[in-house]
């Protein structure tokens, strides 16, 4: 894994032209200040000691030095505020990248307010290294080099005060970071845990209602917010006190300077020209220095985010194959697994050793207790997880001769909670086939039985649907996410029992939408309710991640082994009052 500030380097690589452009504005600002101040101390001088009365059009110049450095100063800014707008463009990309690539059973164990956190204030604190800090550090490097260089010709004992304090404030900034970081890294976890908390507690708000659990929650809310609010002023306290050393040691320098200045102006060992125009550099030349000082938190509000980001960024991916460029499935295909092993995190098996093949066109049912592995299975065929061992393939090759955005190209999936987006009935079927028109979504609702439902809403297809499926009823859902794979055509068809928990009514209309959708298709479903298996060609029964039986609904029950004690008790617990 990268370190966090080296992921701040690679993010910045790509953008060195801008960077090299606020250099270049820099540098010619610094020019131009000192061709400014050098104008300025010369008629100062020849107007407080000149013999002759000073010459006022000697001030003419300054306008198109002022107006320069504007535009030098300008364009420094835009580079910084651009470099920092792309950078965030390009992380928030990388960012939904990889959790597609992760995939949903990767990401299972994370908090997904913490993941909310990251994609949105973690890039957030990200962006001001490259609009503020960077720039900052950039004209440390640039500025005060060019003001001693000014200064030396005119008096060395003035250089050798500047050049003497000024390593005096990034010591002290560095010595104060280290502690900063470390309540930095603070702040940002307790920021992270605060939204995951709260997004949860929105997510469950119904559930601690019917529980008189919301004041209790408000007290946890309440608490987790202080924790913060402590975590962040511990921040600040270092900021103020970082800035208030930096700003001390900044006027202690340009003190020193002008104390000596002002001592040789009485002795009559330097001209009043040649001291005003040191005087008028000395501040600027601490001002890069107090600016990196003041923009140093950046800095590390940027480290404590990024050690977040290079762990999301650097996790592993699922193998590719060298070869992989098979085009999507086209026709319904033969998937064979073989000897295929899948081992938890903890070390449980949860496949071991599974052997089995779903036939082109047929519909296979996997049943089994909970834990037996069923969602493993059908994690393995959306190449979410790749097998610890054996082969999956799908008409002779395996998956990893697929792109993962070919093979579920040529794969639709159907859960028991379908998600629907916040948008409309025709926005979310769309999710299949961006391009498809008016007549192909009429066609994919016809094909699943679901164009009078639609029809009988107020605005058909362009109906408001709220996030999650808001506003529709658990049928209607179904029947909408049916619709979305009807669009998709896909070969390969997986269904976690999608009749689970609806009436009477709409399970049948699912359960008819489902025959019409699955013919010609290779169909693997889930099965957690027995009565939807009677028709499969094949019955999979999976028990402790093993294969325990196979065959037909009628060959299972007349074998009278595990199949049949499921549904001895599957018949018990229905006939239960």
């Amino acid at each position: 894994m990268p370190t966090p500030a080296a992921l701040l380097k690679s993010l910045a690589r790509p953008h060195r032209p801008l960077l090299g452009l606020g250099a270049a504005a820099t540098l010619a600002n610094a020019a131009l200040m000192i061709a400014q101040y050098r104008l300025l101390a010369a008629f100062a001088g020849a107007l407080l000691f000149g013999r002759a009365a000073p010459d006022w059009q000697g001030l003419w110049p300054l306008l198109p030095l002022v107006a320069a450095r504007a535009l030098a100063v300008w364009l420094a800014e835009t580079a910084a505020v651009e470099t920092a707008a792309r950078v965030k463009r390009r992380l928030r990309a990388d960012l939904f990248d990889r959790l597609l690539e992760l995939g949903p059973v990767r990401l299972a164990g994370e908090q997904r307010g913490a993941l909310a956190a990251l994609l949105v204030d973690g890039v957030e604190a990200v962006a001001p290294y490259y609009a503020r800090f960077l720039p900052a550090l950039l004209t440390v490097a640039l500025l005060p080099l060019a003001v001693l260089a000014a200064v030396l010709p005119q008096d060395w004992i003035s250089a050798l005060v500047l050049a003497g304090t000024a390593p005096l404030i990034p010591l002290f900034m560095i010595l104060i970071g280290k502690g900063a970081e470390r309540l930095n890294q603070r702040q940002w976890a307790k920021l992270a845990w605060m939204s995951a908390h709260f997004l949860e507690a929105a997510q469950g708000l119904t559930t601690l209602k019917l529980f008189n659990a919301a004041r209790r929650e408000i007290g946890v809310i309440a608490r987790i917010s202080e924790d913060y609010r402590q975590a962040t002023m511990a921040v600040l306290r270092v900021a103020f006190l970082s800035a208030l050393v930096l700003e001390f040691f900044a006027t202690l320098g340009v003190a020193l300077v002008a104390v000596l200045i002002g001592f040789r102006l009485l002795s009559g060992g330097m001209s009043f020209t040649r001291g005003f125009f040191i005087l008028l550099l000395a501040p600027e030349f601490y001002l890069p220095l107090r600016a990196l000082g003041s923009h140093y938190h950046a800095r590390m509000e940027a480290i404590a985010a990024a050690e977040s980001l290079a762990d999301l960024l650097s996790r592993p991916l699922p193998a590719v194959a060298a070869e992989a460029g098979r085009p999507p499935l086209r026709a319904a295909p033969r998937i064979r697994f073989e000897d295929v092993r899948l081992t938890y995190a903890d070390g449980r098996a949860a496949l071991d050793g599974v052997s089995f093949t779903l036939p082109a066109g047929g519909l296979t049912a996997l049943v089994g207790p909970s834990g037996a592995g069923k969602s493993s299975v059908a994690a393995l065929l959306m190449g979410f997880i790749g097998a610890d061992g054996g082969h999956i393939l799908a008409d002779g090759h395996p998956l990893e001769a697929w792109r993962p955005e070919d093979w579920l190209a040529g794969l639709a999936w159907l859960p028991q909670r379908p998600h629907l987006f916040r948008g409309s009935i025709a926005d979310n079927l769309r999710l299949a086939r961006p391009e498809a028109g008016p007549e192909d979504l009429t066609a994919a609702l016809e094909r699943v039985g679901a164009e009078a439902m639609i029809a009988a809403l107020p605005h058909g297809l362009e109906q408001p649907v709220g996030e999650g499926g808001q506003g529709l009823s658990g049928g209607q859902r179904r029947l909408i996410a049916l619709a979305r794979a009807a669009l998709k055509d896909a070969p390969l068809l997986l269904l976690d029992e999608p009749t689970a928990s609806l009436d009477r009514a709409s399970e049948a209309a699912v359960a008819a939408a489902l025959d019409r959708l699955r013919a010609g298709r290779t169909t693997l479903m889930i099965a957690h309710r027995l009565e939807t298996v009677r028709a499969a060609d094949q019955i999979l029964v999976l028990e402790r991640g093993r294969l325990i039986e196979t065959g037909s609904h009628a060959a299972l029950m007349a074998a009278d082994g595990p199949y049949r004690a499921l549904w001895r008790r599957h018949e018990m617990e229905e006939a239960a009052p």
